[in-house]
């Protein structure tokens, strides 16, 4: 049986060189965000970044939902894959950093496609009633179970929902990891995979993404 590569640092490079190109305003967040430090590991990774911009554009999408959206790599590199008249709703309950994050999207021209909320998620999703065709999930993991429940109820037919950090370092892979978080990324990935309302996969780019169509 085959197998997947052993992603040496080596050959990432070669991957993202050879890759979709980033835009200026990208290689900028990616910057500022390595300026702060371990928070920095909230970024999604550049090949995330690319699978994200490539799904958009084969699957015609117009209308995203984020749920985290830090200082707007993910929300930037979804948009610029977006038509003119395509529209993001990004949620955050961070304003700190979705001043830094809406500076981003104005300078890469793109604030005209992206709507920002802040407040706690979950009280965005309760408000929020019109569809989308993809919804983006990257904020706390403690919730991931809730947010997919109501993006669910949210995404149209055959949309997709995207989660990241479902391989959490690789620590949901070891039997006797009694870490919270791990534990919650476990069960929530227990019960992604028996879920009959999607078609599902995981991919392990980043820090790993499942990926879930709507039946």
């Amino acid at each position: 049986m085959g197998s997947d590569l052993n992603i040496t640092q080596e050959l990432q490079d070669y991957i993202l060189e050879h890759g979709h190109n980033l835009h200026p305003v990208q290689k900028e967040i990616i910057e500022y965000n390595t300026s702060l430090g371990d928070i920095k590991r909230m970024q999604i990774s550049i090949s995330q970044t690319q699978l994200l911009h490539l799904i958009i554009k084969v699957s015609n999408i117009k209308k995203v939902l984020e749920i985290g959206t830090f200082t707007g790599l993910s929300t930037l590199s979804m948009s610029l894959a977006l038509p003119d008249d395509g529209k993001i709703i990004a949620l955050d309950k961070n304003e700190q950093t979705n001043k830094v994050a809406i500076n981003f999207f104005k300078k890469a021209k793109q604030d005209h496609k992206i709507t920002t909320l802040i407040k706690p998620a979950l009280e965005s999703l309760v408000e929020i009633k019109e569809k989308f065709e993809l919804i983006f999930i990257d904020a706390d993991k403690g919730n991931y179970k809730e947010y997919y429940e109501r993006s669910l109820s949210l995404l149209e037919t055959s949309g997709l929902i995207i989660i990241d950090n479902v391989l959490w370092y690789g620590e949901v892979a070891k039997k006797n990891e009694h870490d919270k978080i791990t534990k919650t990324i476990k069960n929530f990935n227990e019960f992604v995979s028996n879920d009959k309302r999607v078609e599902k996969t995981i991919i392990p780019l980043g820090d790993g993404m499942t990926i879930c169509r709507k039946l």
